[in-house]
């Protein structure tokens, strides 16, 4: 088997020579030159596995090889050497398509682990899929064929290929970890723990344990070590979800780990080094709370290297179709009965319908109407879809009404139309329980209803 092949291009001999003595100690074949046209030559010659290429050369830049070779050679990873602290570069580079980039002066074991990394992902772009995609493509979990999502398809894809820090903006329930989860199992890290975490739902005096893990006896209660979740995700990625939640202390404490790419665990005295990628997502304006002093700006910039919007359901309205039948779909699954059947109506209705909480409410209205709806046809009334103010036409007029969500009497009910749904729920309810005695398979079947259904009706309506 003949060994992989790496470009070197530098004009400093001694990062050269340290480069050539490293990878060749790791039984890789480095060619190593000095200039944007000698690199040039060398790329007419052969094909490399791999290229390291400094930012500034004596006849040009690297982001000009980084361009070529994404243009040329899409499946040869890239990586830029930069100057320590410049920043600005290493971002511009992971834009025009760098994989990564390494400071100087150079951390021999943080270029070997990224030397792996790279390899593992310029074998598997030459065997044209990801190693987790062999059961089909994992994009395909993202439904949809509107303009809007095809371009977040195409950005998902580009992403997954370097290690450039994401920062997934959208609001809530357009599914920011679906995207996330799509980055990481199209990318070289496919293999790895994918590690989610609520930053929302840590309490605060509890975050730098939860993150960075902690030594036994460190603090009361500190029983036995732990890891934290930036070493539960080595090697793989770790999704900060929420991350506008982050209190400014624990801001700071973060950001040094992703400099460093390092941590240390409370009451640990030597630091960790970590390999992982970061990706993050709020529903907040981030750039706002950095203006307004809630967010660190350096932080910021650190996470937010590339910024993919996931769009609201409303803004492609055209697959509202195709994700009404994959959620009918997995719903049945998980019930074990047929898939229901939206009656045009009620598509016509859902189509039509703003959703201000995006795909989580379709999925939460399309569960609650299976459970409403009697046999395997869905109505409009079925769906329930909350009282609103019509939307208006380009014109200036309002358009007519597609259907009616319910009666006539529940629009006089002072406590709303959902109040009169829920009372009228939870006295068939209360009467089925009391008419089988309080079995719940039994009263599920009076009902003409699932018993997952009966279940959840009674998790919402407060019924024990």
């Amino acid at each position: 088997m003949s060994k992989q092949t790496v470009l070197v291009v530098d004009d400093e001999r001694d990062i050269r020579e340290l480069l050539t003595i490293t990878l060749g100690r790791m039984e890789l074949e480095v060619d190593s030159v000095g200039s944007v046209g000698e690199a040039r030559a060398a790329l007419d010659g052969r094909r490399y596995d791999l290229c390291f290429t400094d930012m500034r050369l004596p006849d040009g830049s690297g982001q000009e090889l980084i361009e070529l070779i994404a243009e040329r050679f899409p499946e040869t990873p890239v990586a830029m050497i930069t100057a320590y602290g410049n920043v600005d570069a290493a971002v511009n580079a992971l834009k025009a398509g760098a994989f990564d980039f390494v400071s100087k002066p150079v951390d021999i074991q943080l270029l070997r682990r990224l030397v792996r990394t790279a390899l593992k992902l310029s074998e598997e772009r030459k065997a044209g899929a990801s190693a987790s995609a062999a059961a089909g493509d994992p994009s395909n979990r993202l439904i949809g064929a509107s303009p809007a999502m095809q371009q977040v398809r195409a950005t998902i894809a580009k992403l997954a290929r370097n290690q450039a820090p994401v920062y997934i903006g959208g609001e809530s329930g357009v599914g920011k970890e679906l995207v996330a989860r799509l980055i990481h199992d199209l990318g070289p890290r496919a293999s790895g723990p994918f590690v989610p975490v609520n930053c929302g739902a840590i309490p605060s005096e509890l975050m730098e344990s939860e993150f960075f893990g902690h030594r036994k006896g460190s603090f009361t209660g500190a029983h036995a070590d732990k890891e934290g979740l930036f070493q539960a995700a080595q090697g793989g990625t770790l999704f900060l979800d929420e991350v506008a939640e982050l209190p400014l202390h624990m801001q700071v404490k973060l950001l040094r780990a992703i400099q460093e790419k390092a941590v240390r665990p409370i009451g640990g005295r030597d630091e960790i080094p970590v390999d992982v990628r970061l990706l993050s997502a709020t529903h907040k304006n981030l750039a706002a709370l950095v203006d307004e002093g809630q967010f660190r700006q350096d932080l910021f910039y650190r996470i937010n290297v590339i910024e993919l919007r996931v769009p609201p359901l409303r803004e492609r309205r055209g697959d509202v179709p195709a994700l009404a039948q994959f959620i009918l779909a997995q719903l049945a699954t998980e019930s074990g009965g047929t898939v229901g059947r939206l009656q045009p109506a009620a598509l016509a209705a859902l189509e039509e319908y703003e959703f201000p909480g995006n795909v989580r409410e379709l999925e939460n209205i399309l569960e609650r109407a299976m459970a409403m709806s009697d046999g395997e046809t869905i109505e409009a009334a079925d769906l329930m879809l909350p009282q609103r103010l019509p939307r208006t036409t380009p014109n200036g007029t309002a358009p007519a009404p597609v259907a009616e969500a319910a009666p006539v009497a529940a629009a006089q009910n002072p406590g709303g139309l959902e109040d009169y749904i829920s009372n009228i729920e939870r006295d068939a309810i209360v009467k089925a329980l009391e008419e089988s005695r309080y079995n719940k398979t039994a009263a599920a079947k009076k009902l003409g209803i699932t018993f997952r259904a009966l279940r959840y009706k009674l998790k919402k309506l407060g019924i024990d």
